[in-house]
């Protein structure tokens, strides 16, 4: 499987807010795992183009992330800077 626990771990200590790899619930650890899975799906798809279930959980994850970044952006604006920084996010 692509993505194991000791992987999640590891996303988990490195980006989320209180960098322990049991930190699941922060929004960045959040929004590092969903774009660890989004980068996943999109090498996927340009593989298999006609995988049309797939590019609808791309999409739904690419939504998720946005909300969680809005939410972000506008309650802890320094927060938000810096997962963008970290992850190397446009906007």
């Amino acid at each position: 499987m692509y993505l194991d626990t000791e992987k999640k771990k590891e996303l988990f200590k490195n980006h989320g807010r209180s960098k322990a790899d049991n930190d699941t619930g922060s929004a960045e650890s959040q929004i590092a795992l969903f774009t660890y899975r989004i980068s996943h799906l999109t090498q996927h798809l340009k593989v298999n183009k006609k995988d049309h279930s797939s590019r609808n959980g791309l999409l739904k994850l690419v939504g998720k992330r946005r909300r969680l970044l809005d939410y972000l952006h506008d309650n802890e604006i320094e927060r938000y800077r810096a997962i963008i920084a970290e992850l190397n996010l446009r906007k």
